[in-house]
C-alpha cells in the first residue's frame, strides 16, 4: 500500500492552509503547500509532489479549484498522475480518480471542471465590472505608477527640471527627486 501525500493551496501569503483535509482522518506522509494562484504555471510545491509520488500512492486535494484552475490543466495533471499509478482523492468534490478506464468518472471529471472553470470566469468578469463602477464612482484609482529610472534620467538629459518632470509623469517631485539623488 502507498502513502497519502496531501496538495494544499491558497491564493495569498496571507491565508493559511490549516482548513484544507483537516477533517480528513488520514495521517499523511507528506504534505506539499502551494501559497500562490493556482491561474499560475510555476507551482514549486505542486512539482515536487509530482516528483516525489510513486506508484500506489495517493494524493490527496481539498477541492478540485485547489489543484487546477482550467479544464485543461486539471485532465493534464490528472492524467500525468492517474498515469504513473497514483490516486488522486478530492475530499469537497467525493470523487478519486486512479486512471481506471471509466467513462463515468471521465465525464465527471469534465463536467466538474468545467463548472469550476466557468465559476473562476464569471468571478473575474464580477471584479471587472466591480472595478469599472469603482472607477466611475472615483473610488479606484489602480495600481500606483511604477516609474522608469531611465525615462527620468533622460528627460533630466533633456534639460527637464525635476517639476516639469513630475508633472510630465504625473508623479511628485519628491519621487523624480529621489530617483535623481540615488544615482
Amino acid at each position: 500500500m502507498g502513502e497519502h501525500v496531501a496538495y494544499l493551496r491558497v491564493s495569498t501569503t496571507d491565508q493559511n492552509t490549516e482548513r484544507q483535509l483537516s477533517d480528513t482522518g488520514f495521517k499523511f506522509t507528506k504534505i506539499f503547500e502551494d501559497k500562490c494562484s493556482g491561474a499560475t504555471a510555476s507551482r514549486p510545491a505542486l512539482e515536487a509532489l509530482i516528483e516525489y509520488v510513486r506508484e500506489g500512492d495517493t494524493v490527496h486535494v481539498h477541492s478540485i479549484d485547489r489543484l487546477a484552475r482550467n479544464l485543461n490543466d486539471l485532465l493534464q495533471l490528472l492524467e500525468q498522475l492517474t498515469g504513473n499509478g497514483v490516486s488522486v482523492t478530492f475530499h469537497k468534490e467525493k470523487l478519486t480518480f486512479n486512471g481506471e478506464n471509466n467513462p463515468f468518472q471521465t465525464l465527471q471529471l469534465q463536467v466538474i471542471g468545467a463548472v469550476a472553470q466557468f465559476e473562476r470566469s464569471m468571478i473575474k468578469e464580477r471584479q471587472r465590472e466591480g472595478i469599472a463602477k469603482a472607477k466611475e464612482a472615483g473610488k479606484y484609482k489602480g495600481r500606483k505608477r511604477s516609474i522608469k529610472r531611465d525615462q527620468v534620467i533622460a528627460m533630466k538629459a533633456e534639460g527637464l527640471g525635476p517639476t516639469a518632470i513630475a508633472n510630465e509623469l504625473g508623479v511628485s517631485r519628491m519621487s523624480i527627486h529621489r530617483i535623481l539623488n540615488s544615482g
